[in-house]
């Protein structure tokens, strides 16, 4: 039996802020001027992960067999993405979902294979930096996300055992690190990730909004 519920533990990407459809159509544009479809269910391979994993730049170019220019079209992606992203907020039932965990008395933390400069960027221009106890980024654990490097130094600066930590995903991957940690976990899938197979996760929602729900549950659960 699972010790009580402590901590929710949020991806960033996908999940917070609907970062990844800008950045999967901007991908899938690549590949359509190169003569080539990029189906979600190859491109969702490196969702919550990186390149290393699963590289769509190495995939196109065994698709096309020649080595493609990378810096001019990195340039062009990237500020396809940014205008798309321009003015975004958290995603619905995001705000309420962390009220929700705070007045539990639980501890908030993001986990994220993105980098600080983006997540803590980004959760200080939603205006939901103050809400969480701290992130976890890219860097501050030998590996990412499937790994479970992230999630255990997450529980490791909380103070608190990994059992008692839920994490709350939109991907594949980030399920499989939550696994990897012994930690619970909730998959909410998204416009790019609602392709994938969630079964291994414990929970599964259709929006954040299910989440306030899911903690009440959770912390009437008796102890063991």
């Amino acid at each position: 039996m699972r010790p009580p519920l402590r901590a929710l533990l949020f991806d960033f990407d996908g999940l917070i802020v609907d970062t990844e459809w800008p950045i999967y159509q901007a991908w899938s544009k690549t590949f359509r001027d190169h003569g080539h479809p990029l189906p979600l269910e190859t491109f969702t391979k490196c969702i919550g992960t990186d390149f290393d994993t699963w590289s769509p730049k190495t995939h196109l170019e065994n698709l096309t067999g020649a080595e493609i220019n990378w810096p001019p079209l990195d340039a062009a992606r990237q500020a396809s993405i940014e205008e798309n992203l321009e003015g975004a907020g958290p995603l619905p039932g995001i705000p309420e979902a962390v009220q929700a965990g705070i007045s539990s008395g639980l501890s908030l933390a993001v986990v994220s294979s993105s980098s600080h400069r983006w997540v803590d960027g980004w959760l200080k221009k939603i205006g939901l930096w103050d809400r969480f106890s701290l992130t976890v980024c890219r860097g501050d654990a030998p590996r990412i996300k499937p790994a479970p490097d992230l999630y255990l130094e997450a529980a490791h600066q909380l103070k608190l055992d990994p059992g008692s930590c839920l994490v709350v995903e939109d991907s594949v991957n980030g399920i499989k690190a939550a696994i990897g940690a012994g930690m619970p976990s909730a998959a909410i899938p998204n416009r790019v990730t609602s392709c994938c197979d969630f079964s291994i996760a414990d929970h599964v929602l259709q929006s954040a909004h299910e989440l306030p729900g899911l903690i009440a549950k959770l912390r009437a659960e008796p102890a063991p």
